[in-house]
């Protein structure tokens, strides 16, 4: 292959790896996203701040004043975006033994390895975290717990008692969500969409799912529950948990993730080592606004 520079032949090597890159990649299907709305972002961060509504209405006695209500500036969500980078380099005398493709090849594909499986970490670690209070939301609790504050009281997005998941806790679940009101305390009509579920629950789920009966049990009742979760069962290979369970809602705002800059790949070469560089950068973020968004059990 010869001496590589930065020059005409350093150019055409560029476009072999991003061929390598784009093949191994696409080999492995994508799963944050069953977690995560994903909406771009142009700022530094961005940030969410909860308006509260009214409350009910007075009644008004003939000949007096109205009563006049005052919305509220709830919590503040900031999103503040994360670099997120790496990369490799191949020396001049792997170039010079005509050795680049196979080394480079090898490289790429373990770096897209590498940003697909941290993407997928970072975004299920806020799953695995639900339920742990060092990890916070815009009302200072976790993002599945029982004790949400609001001016309405508490509220809650976690069954009062850790369940397992079955056909009953799933019923429950969804009976909590269906219950669900806003912080002044008036109901919202917000509905379940997915069950998220790790491995070890797997084919648990897919037998309460599927079942056209009530699973497990004699009685020839039909299996309400899969028709109420229209986006069926997601499997997510990062959710350490082996009993945790969760449904996400289309609550709007709920579980959000902004996309500041996108995969980029670039390449130069080093002047000193005469070495070639090869690096990815992205930079995203992602959390909970509104925990109306999730509702979770850890299990029991």
């Amino acid at each position: 292959m010869g001496v590589i520079t930065t020059g005409t032949n350093a150019k055409l090597l560029w476009p072999g790896l991003n061929k390598i890159w784009g093949l191994k990649y696409n080999e492995y299907p994508t799963e944050y996203t069953d977690l995560f709305d994903v909406s771009k972002s142009d700022q530094n961060y961005e940030e969410d701040q909860e308006m509260t509504g009214f409350g009910l209405v007075s009644v008004k006695a003939q000949g007096a004043a109205v009563t006049y209500d005052t919305m509220n500036q709830g919590g503040v969500k900031r999103y503040t975006h994360v670099a997120y980078a790496a990369g490799f380099i191949v020396t001049r005398e792997e170039m010079e033994d005509n050795l680049y493709l196979k080394v480079a090849g090898d490289r790429t594909a373990a770096l897209a390895f590498a940003f697909r499986q941290t993407k997928e970490t970072v975004a299920a670690n806020v799953y695995n975290r639900a339920f742990n209070p060092s990890y916070t939301g815009a009302d200072g609790i976790e993002l599945c717990a029982t004790t949400h504050t609001s001016l309405a009281g508490t509220q809650q997005n976690e069954l009062t008692t850790g369940t397992d998941l079955t056909e009953a806790s799933l019923e429950d679940m969804i009976t909590l969500i269906s219950k669900a009101t806003d912080s002044r305390g008036l109901r919202i009509k917000i509905m379940p969409k997915t069950l998220i579920v790790p491995s070890d629950l797997w084919f648990e789920a897919q037998r309460i799912m599927k079942s056209a009966l009530t699973p497990d049990t004699a009685n020839n009742a039909a299996n309400v529950v899969r028709s109420a979760l229209p986006g069926g069962v997601a499997l997510n290979h990062f959710l350490t948990d082996t009993d945790a369970w969760f449904i996400r809602t289309d609550a709007p705002n709920g579980m959000r993730m902004f996309t500041r800059t996108p995969i980029e790949f670039t390449d130069d070469g080093d002047f000193d080592t005469m070495n070639r560089k090869y690096k990815g950068y992205e930079r995203y973020s992602l959390g909970w606004t509104d925990w109306r968004g999730l509702f979770g059990s850890p299990g029991a």
